[in-house]
């Protein structure tokens, strides 16, 4: 396995096919109430996007028809429906206000970092880690510290991911807060599927059963969620509407890469040093053999697998959905790497074996 990581590693470094950064959003000058002149950051077209679905919402519009009418005068594709989102975080912005919803949002990740706390802590070796591994969630998930990116869905759809995996004991037969914390987030992004079919196909696999049936049974529920949804949105299509790019788009390691490192403060670096330092967060997922571990990297990984195979440049953004899972297996290198080391039999690992 180690060959294997040094390999991808290797890979990574060179990044074959990476894509040009996104473009940087423009910044404008305004006067503030005061009459200062003020330069700021002026949201990106995905963002206002959004604030004027929510805005219309909150006018009193159907949102199906704010939408598709706002994604078609903004020329964005409204064919399928897959590219119209769900209506969850547009009808909450909406009906609890803009101040409500980034005290929410403080409440979920001030959740969010103590359940991890204390799972990683109740994990072996997990409590000399433990610092460095929530540091290394919350910089997986900095541009959600600014509330500029409030109603980007996929920041709201990584605390909840993370939160779901932070109350996952099902050791301690406690499975059902993480079972709601992931219907949340399905409920925010349907992007959130794969990683709802990982956790009931572990729980399979570790026949758990009733855990098992509960992971099917929102598997169910949010397919008929969705039909519901697709059907509405298909409804407010006009002839001639822009229709979407596939997303099949196969880009391998540079297009997992690009997504996680333009979701990141990781696109301060070179790709040939991000790409190793990604690959090092897996491994050190890889190599620490607790329950925790094992579902990180799964985790980790199978989203890495689906960037390579999906997602165009522009949906960059998408690496937001894992990137805080992905950059904390980093602070278990000090486990795993005597660990992994050991096991491609190369002997007493020496000055490697750092203490957990």
């Amino acid at each position: 396995m180690l060959a294997l990581f040094l390999l991808l590693a290797a890979l990574a470094a060179v990044a074959p096919g990476y894509a040009p950064p996104p473009p940087p959003v423009p910044k404008v000058t305004v006067r503030d109430a005061a009459g200062h002149t003020v330069v700021r950051q002026e949201d990106d077209n995905d963002l206002r996007l959004y604030r004027r679905i929510i805005a219309r919402v909150r006018a009193g519009e159907n949102y199906y028809h704010a939408a598709v009418s706002e994604q078609r005068s903004n020329n964005y594709p409204v064919i399928p429906g897959f590219t119209v989102r769900l209506p969850t975080m547009a009808v909450l912005a909406a009906t609890l206000g803009d101040q409500a919803m980034i005290g929410l949002g403080m409440v979920l990740l001030a959740a969010m970092l103590i359940a991890l706390w204390r799972r990683v802590n109740g994990e072996a070796g997990g409590a000399e880690r433990m610092p460095m591994a929530v540091s290394l969630a919350l910089v997986g998930l900095a541009s959600g510290l600014n509330v500029r990116f409030d109603v980007l869905h996929e920041i709201w759809a990584a605390k909840l991911i993370v939160l779901s995996v932070a109350l996952h004991r099902p050791r301690e037969g406690r499975w059902g807060w993480s079972w709601l914390a992931a219907a949340a987030g399905l409920a925010v992004r349907e992007l959130v599927l794969p990683y709802v079919l990982l956790m009931g196909t572990i729980a399979l696999w570790r026949r758990r059963m009733a855990e098992a049936g509960a992971w099917l049974l929102l598997v169910v529920l949010f397919a008929g969620a969705l039909a519901l949804h697709l059907h509405f949105a298909a409804a407010q299509v006009q002839p001639g509407d822009p229709v979407s790019p596939s997303w099949l788009v196969l880009k391998g390691v540079s297009g997992w890469l690009y997504k996680i490192n333009n979701s990141t403060l990781l696109y301060l670096l070179p790709v040939w040093l991000s790409g190793p330092i990604l690959v090092a967060a897996l491994l050190g997922w890889a190599g620490w053999r607790t329950p925790l571990g094992t579902l990180g990297f799964l985790l980790s990984a199978g989203y890495a697998v689906m960037f390579m195979i999906a997602g165009r440049d522009n949906n960059f953004y998408w690496g937001l959905l894992v990137s805080p899972m992905l950059l904390m297996g980093a602070a278990f290198l000090p486990i795993s790497l005597p660990s992994l080391w050991r096991a491609a039999g190369l002997g007493v690992p020496g000055r490697l074996a750092i203490r957990a």
